[in-house]
């Protein structure tokens, strides 16, 4: 076995210059939403995932046929999380081992590939997947598993810039779709559970340069760079060991995995933080910020306005990374998370307070609520794992059953807003673990987790449920279960329709108000992937990406063993309705 496959079999188990054209992709644009293009990760920067596109409704949706599809070939499969991005007779899809491709979308023919040379001993913690690419001027934009950006000519697939975002070596990947907001290029990092620090950078996408970074654990400095490259300090993030004990701040996780959304109401850019490193929550007592978090960014300066901490001192790895999805509300901007940890926040877009909280899935162990005055959880203290120094020494601490599993009853899958209904569709999971704590020390590169797992469905009939959820009462106002674990993303459209698709290879049509089932398809393989959707000439298409994988063949435990059946691919499917 060569090194990179030992490299990243090891992980799973725990700029050349070039003149830009001057038309192209512009902030305008992005910001406008036009139903004929796809420009951005969350189908807008705001991650609505909402189409105003009618002509596929809930009384034409079952004339639904394949239009094309697209295999991206070889044998790099495993999990396809990618949102497809439409423009200009293009479609342009990131595949799984940072590869990218675009395809006319006319007739589905390849127009260029760009595969990226992996060095040996990559580290993905859940996956080798990317979840999708950006678009400014003529240029496609994207991240990779050794932490580069990587800018290609949308025409050619040619490079136009590539830089270098942090040590692969160390724990840093790159596995989410960039941001373009104000004519900048937001990113994030993965690699929380090697010790990496989190953070937000911003870069002119024309270029590559950076402008600053902000990290997101507390004592880290932020930097602004000048037009030569040239750093100058940009301020402490919080105060050191303020909320982190010793040294582990330094180590003290925080990634910026899932990416980011914006609001060109409110200005602000959001990112959601991942877990604190290490899992054991006893070795840093606190509340460890500003992981586990929802963090407001200005885009100009990259100073954090206000931060919102859905599981202060997190002991369960239930990250805080779900996309915050900005919406109206009584006449005022507000932010709706389906977070991990089990609880639906609707949070103040514009100053960070909590309007209201409640939980999305049945089981939740760990906390009996959140105080909506101060904004914290009532910790339920026999939830936490135990303390491996209570006790016989050098052994792991006391197990205990936790709901949710710490993949979250919502992990990577994005879900939709309805202005239309004005509901929230979630792809929900109700699941848990027995876990336990273990003593750890930090190694570069090395996992860095001091805790033990195993992963348990808590209902015979289902782990999946697609909910549609009425974010003013918290109250379910219907529901859908499935048997596999839903780990794909969802859309709504003003056909009042809701897509979203099931590992068992489904993308699915249900009718936005009642969640009754009004189409499917068989993709062929698992769905983990967002679809979108846009229209052509007269035409209104549905698109989504198909091949199973992620995270949860591998880390599942008994919920993996229930779906091992299931068969990988890569390719894209495009429908249309059936006209004669």
């Amino acid at each position: 076995m060569n090194k990179k496959l030992t490299g990243l079999a090891l992980s799973m188990m725990m700029g050349a210059t070039f003149s830009v054209q001057a038309a192209g992709v512009t902030d305008e644009m992005i910001t406008a939403k036009a139903p004929d293009n796809v420009l951005s990760w969350g189908m807008g920067t705001q991650a609505q995932r909402f189409s105003p596109l009618t002509q596929i409704n809930t009384k034409t949706v079952s004339s639904l046929v394949p239009a094309w599809t697209f295999s991206f070939g070889g044998e790099k499969q495993r999990g396809q999380e990618s949102q497809p991005l439409i423009y200009n007779g293009k479609m342009f899809i990131t595949g799984s081992y940072s590869r990218i491709f675009a395809v006319d979308i006319k007739t589905g023919a390849k127009l260029w590939k760009y595969e990226h040379r992996l060095p040996d001993g990559i580290m993905p913690c859940c996956d080798v997947v990317n979840r999708g690419a950006a678009l400014y001027d003529n240029l496609v934009i994207f991240g990779t598993l050794d932490a580069q950006l990587i800018a290609l000519d949308q025409d050619t697939g040619k490079i136009v810039w590539k830089e270098k975002v942090d040590e692969y070596s160390a724990g840093y990947s790159m596995s989410a779709a960039p941001l373009i907001a104000k004519g900048l290029l937001l990113t994030g990092v993965s690699g929380g559970e090697f010790g990496v620090v989190g953070r937000v950078e911003a870069r002119d996408p024309r270029t590559g340069q950076l402008v600053w970074t902000r990290p997101m654990i507390e004592g880290h400095m932020g930097y602004k760079y000048d037009k030569d490259g040239n750093k100058t300090e940009n301020g402490i993030t919080g105060v050191t060991n303020k909320s982190w004990p010793g040294d582990l701040w330094k180590t003290g996780g925080g990634a910026t995995w899932l990416g980011g959304t914006f609001d060109p109401t409110t200005g602000l850019a959001y990112f959601g933080t991942g877990n604190p490193a290490p899992w054991n929550s006893h070795l840093r007592p606190g509340d460890n910020l500003y992981s586990a978090s929802t963090v407001a960014l200005d885009i100009e300066t990259g100073q954090i306005k206000w931060s919102y901490q859905t599981t202060p001192h997190d002991g369960w790895d239930y990250d805080g990374v779900n996309e915050f999805v900005t919406f109206d509300m009584d006449g005022k901007r507000y932010g709706g998370k389906a977070d991990r940890n089990g609880f639906f926040y609707v949070i103040d877009a514009n100053n960070g307070k909590l309007q209201n909280a409640f939980p999305f899935v049945k089981k939740i162990t760990w906390a009996s609520g959140i105080d909506l005055k101060t904004g914290r959880p009532n910790y339920i203290d026999s939830g936490r794992p135990g303390d491996p120094t209570k006790g016989e020494a050098g052994k792991k601490g006391a197990t205990v059953f936790a709901a949710p599993a710490f993949l979250g009853a919502k992990n990577q899958m994005p879900m939709a807003y309805s202005p239309k209904t004005k509901l929230f569709y979630v792809p929900a999971n109700e699941w848990g673990m027995d876990i336990w704590n273990e003593p750890v020390s930090y190694k570069k590169g090395g996992a860095f987790l001091g805790a033990g797992f195993t992963i348990h469905p808590l209902n015979k009939d289902y782990i999946g449920a697609m909910r549609a959820i009425d974010p003013k009462s918290g109250k379910i106002v219907w529901e859908i279960k499935n048997n596999a674990p839903l780990w794909g993303g969802v859309m709504a459209t003003a056909g009042d329709l809701v897509f979203y698709g099931t590992p068992e290879g489904f993308l699915k049509a249900v009718d936005a108000k009642t969640g009754k089932e009004l189409w499917k398809f068989q993709t062929g393989s698992g769905v983990v992937a967002p679809p979108v959707t846009w229209k052509e000439g007269d035409t209104q298409y549905i698109a989504v990406v198909s091949g199973w994988g992620g995270a949860v063949p591998l880390w599942g435990g008994e919920v993996a063993s229930k779906v091992n059946f299931l068969e990988q691919g890569g390719s894209v499917w495009v429908f249309k309705l059936f006209s004669k």
